[in-house]
């Protein structure tokens, strides 16, 4: 039966093919068939050339599948709040579903209003296209659909061609048969220029009204949705009117496709554009040194742009977690800014901050200047003109200003006449509005300086200031400058002795101290600061309290250089060569590796790495920085599992003694409560600390803080020279912690610096390094008898009796002894092998 209906469809085919080519034939044999055929062939030859001509080494639509955009990378503070972007353009990605369907309808009624019916080209429309540009000698009109706007946009060129658009369309072809619908308007939505360097939506609503686009009225959106035509007319204030006339006209088609009611329409109408200026306040963009030295990390680990891989500073869309303190870094730029005031103040104008072309191009030349500064209200100005009474002044935003003579009446450091008498035009000087469009002269400290605060716990970096201001200039002082520390490397000195036999109650001659340094040179004479020669025995905590340089050279010179510069070496502050003058500080290091020294001292000697980063994530969430991170498991359980608490063990290397470390930092709060540091005792917390200066004096320093915070800062000129004979560490440098102290820590409850295992505490008279018995310390700094450090079996043997002391007050003993500074303990942790006070 089968074969039978086989054989008959067969027969019946042979039949109906026969029939077709006899008509053919019999056409044929017609004039109009024959020409009618030629031309069929004639198209479909020319259509199947034209393809091959047009789509010819056209991108390649898979791509758009796992398309990543370039996107700006985004930091956090040590809170996990975002307060900085590295960004050339503004892009923010969403899904498709995030965007409010209201938006995406006014971009439909405002770009492709058939975007949800036709396959990729708008046919109609193209039509009407050609033939208006038939009629037109301008700009070609288009016809492009949002599909063609992906395909132009993330795969073609802007040009403006026949041929681009013949792609274009091939391409959209393409695009609609690989992705849905929602897909290709995700692309568009998050892609799309729409001016004020904003790429995407969510990115331009925050640029034009500072909202998420959840958050939009119905006349903003509308009004987002007319600038892919024309973002550079729409955006701009002058163009008012057409942007109102656009926006209006795409309110009227949604309301016609139904998307919106009369009433919406006519009120969203009522509204006034309400563009804002704000930018995007999204993200605080605190910038300043901090950020500059997190993007000048990143770029080495990762690179600058796109080209340089997938993990790129401004293409990355990187999440940077950092140890910003928002509170601590705008106390350390605030301290630090007065520090160099109060140095600089009454010396006169130091000179113009750069100069530039004073023509007609001066606004735009002092805007791509990129100076600027953040302080007091004070702008960055240029000098377009003077005359005999004042001088006209420009700002970048093209502004200008007038700067009376009496404005500019203090002098010129390097002439000795008046400041206003050396203005000269192209000047960029620094001014400050004393009345509406009137302002004065002021003067940027011709010195400069660096701070840190940073962690003893984990090294991470709080606040860091390199300068004034980093657009005045970006050489970050704070961890490029390579400055002498001064006294600042002492306490690593007699560290390096306490390793080697001596304690903080080892007598030390404060006297004249010389070394034959060959027949050449003659002999090398040490003096203290300030030119005494010496004031006999005392202990080297005195020395170190005092800082005595005689004392400092004598103990170097009996334990040996060598050790001592492997101590600087192995603390991270620096490779220095084996001379005595180093032990005072002659050698050179940055503030960064000396808080971070003065960070493992209060962390028991343990290993710290100085860090602004902490981790770094891709765009998808994998920590890609450190390389060996580890997340770590269980550590959002919601509830107890019932076994221990995880623990993390102490990470670094042991680089030095824990009780060493101790014991220097116990000597270093003796600096705070009777030495060059004492103005700070008054701020009434457990504090340890070294002041520094250099010969000249050169640079002033001070490193100490709390066993929380640790805190370095150094001021001097970026080319060296003396600063003054009165120019001391303890006058300059530590004031300026104390200001930084005062803002960021005076409600931080204080915290004693702990003791590691095996210290013994013992009472001393500091003044002769002798035991005492009978007698107690007082609440006095200056009291005779204090609790010192030991090694267990390094006490003192001498001994005094209390009638053997004479105190500046009676001592009488209290109920529990008080150990002069913050920790305390009972008579138990102090008993002897046979069971008495020590």
């Amino acid at each position: 039966m089968a074969s039978d209906t086989a054989s008959h469809f067969r027969l019946r085919l042979r039949r109906d093919s026969n029939a077709v080519i006899a008509w053919l034939r019999e056409m044929w044999a017609r004039r109009w068939f024959r020409w009618l055929g030629s031309l069929a062939v004639a198209g479909l030859v020319a259509f199947l050339l034209a393809w091959a001509i047009f789509a010819r080494d056209l991108p390649s639509v898979d791509q758009l599948r796992d398309y990543e955009p370039p996107l700006p990378t985004l930091v956090r503070d040590g809170e996990g709040k975002p307060v900085h972007a590295y960004a050339r353009e503004r892009r923010v990605q969403l899904e498709y579903s995030e965007y409010p369907q209201l938006l995406v309808r006014a971009y439909l009624a405002a770009e492709d209003r058939t975007f949800f019916e036709h396959g990729g080209i708008d046919y109609p429309g193209v039509v009407s296209a050609i033939l208006t540009n038939l009629k037109s000698d301008g700009r070609p009109v288009g016809a492009s659909t949002i599909t063609q706007q992906v395909a132009k946009n993330l795969l073609l060129s802007n040009e403006v061609s026949y041929t681009r658009k013949i792609r274009e369309a091939i391409l959209a072809k393409r695009i609609e048969a690989a992705l849905s619908k929602e897909q290709i308007l995700e692309l568009y939505l998050n892609e799309i220029p729409l001016g004020r360097r904003a790429f995407g939506v969510q990115a331009a609503a925050r640029a034009y009204f500072d909202k998420d686009v959840d958050q939009l009225a119905l006349h903003e959106m509308a009004f987002l949705a007319i600038l892919p035509k024309a973002p550079e007319t729409y955006g701009r204030a002058r163009n008012a009117d057409k942007a109102l006339a656009r926006r209006n006209f795409v309110l009227g088609q949604m309301q016609r496709n139904g998307w919106i009611t009369a009433a919406q329409r006519d009120a969203a109408q009522a509204m006034p554009l309400g563009l804002t200026d704000a930018g995007n306040r999204a993200v605080a963009q605190v910038g300043g040194y901090y950020m500059e030295e997190v993007r000048r990390q990143l770029i080495d680990a990762f690179g600058e742009t796109a080209e340089d891989g997938p993990h790129s500073v401004y293409a990355g869309g990187l999440w940077v977690r950092t140890g910003y303190d928002g509170a601590m870094q705008t106390a350390t730029t605030a301290a630090l800014r007065r520090g160099l005031i109060r140095y600089d103040a009454g010396k006169g104008w130091s000179g113009p901050i750069a100069t530039i072309e004073a023509d007609d191009q001066w606004a735009s030349r002092l805007a791509s200047s990129f100076i600027g500064i953040d302080y007091d209200g004070w702008r960055v100005a240029a000098v377009l003109s003077k005359s005999a009474g004042e001088a006209r002044i420009g700002f970048a935003d093209g502004s200008t200003g007038r700067l009376p003579a009496g404005a500019a009446g203090i002098g010129y450091r390097k002439t000795g006449g008046s400041a206003f008498s050396a203005l000269r035009p192209g000047y960029l000087i620094a001014v400050k509005a004393t009345a509406p469009g009137v302002y004065a002269l002021k003067n940027i400290p011709e010195v400069s300086g660096g701070m840190v605060v940073e962690s003893p716990h984990s090294g991470r970096i709080y606040a860091m200031q390199g300068g004034f201001d980093v657009r005045l200039s970006p050489f970050n002082r704070a961890t490029q400058a390579e400055r002498q520390p001064g006294s600042t490397i002492k306490p690593f000195v007699y560290a390096t002795a306490l390793d080697n036999g001596m304690t903080p109650a080892t007598m030390i001659v404060d006297g004249p101290f010389c070394v034959y340094q060959g027949a050449n040179l003659g002999n090398k004479c040490f003096r203290n600061f300030g030119g005494g020669g010496g004031s006999g025995e005392h202990t080297m905590r005195w020395g170190l309290e005092q800082s005595r340089n005689l004392m400092t050279v004598r103990t170097a010179s009996q334990i040996g250089m060598e050790p001592i510069v492997e101590t600087i070496k192995t603390m991270g502050i620096g490779q220095h060569e084996p001379y005595l003058s180093t032990a005072l500080g002659a050698g050179t290091t940055t503030v960064e590796k000396l808080v971070n020294a003065y960070a493992m001292l209060a962390n028991h000697g343990r290993e710290l790495k100085p860090r602004v980063i902490d981790y770094v994530q891709d765009r998808r969430g994998k920590v890609i920085l450190p390389k060996n991170w580890k997340p770590c498991e269980g550590c959002n359980a919601s509830d107890w599992n019932g076994r221990p608490m995880p623990r993390f063990a102490p990470s670094g290397k042991q680089l030095m003694d824990p009780m060493t470390a101790y014991q220097t930092v116990h000597m270093l709060e003796g600096v705070v409560q009777r030495g060059t540091a004492v103005r700070l005792r008054d701020l009434g917390v457990p504090l340890f600390g070294k002041t520094g200066t250099t010969s000249g004096p050169k640079d002033v320093w001070f490193v100490g803080g709390t066993p929380d915070v640790i805190a370095g800062v150094y001021i001097g000129f970026d080319q060296p020279r003396n600063m003054g004979g009165y120019a001391q560490g303890g006058s300059l440098a530590a004031p300026i912690f104390k200001d930084f102290f005062l803002a960021a820590l005076t409600d931080a409850p204080p915290v004693p610096f702990t003791a590691p295992k095996g210290v013994r505490m013992v009472r001393i008279d500091r003044q002769s390094g002798r035991r005492v018995y009978g007698s107690w310390p007082g609440s006095d700094p200056k009291a005779s008898v204090i609790w010192e450090a030991f090694k267990p079996e390094s006490e003192p043997r001498r001994t005094i009796r209390e009638e053997e002391i004479k105190p500046s007050k009676p001592a009488a003993r209290p109920d529990a002894p008080v150990q002069q500074g913050p920790n305390r303990r009972s008579d138990s942790d102090f008993l002897d092998d046979r069971g008495g006070i020590i």
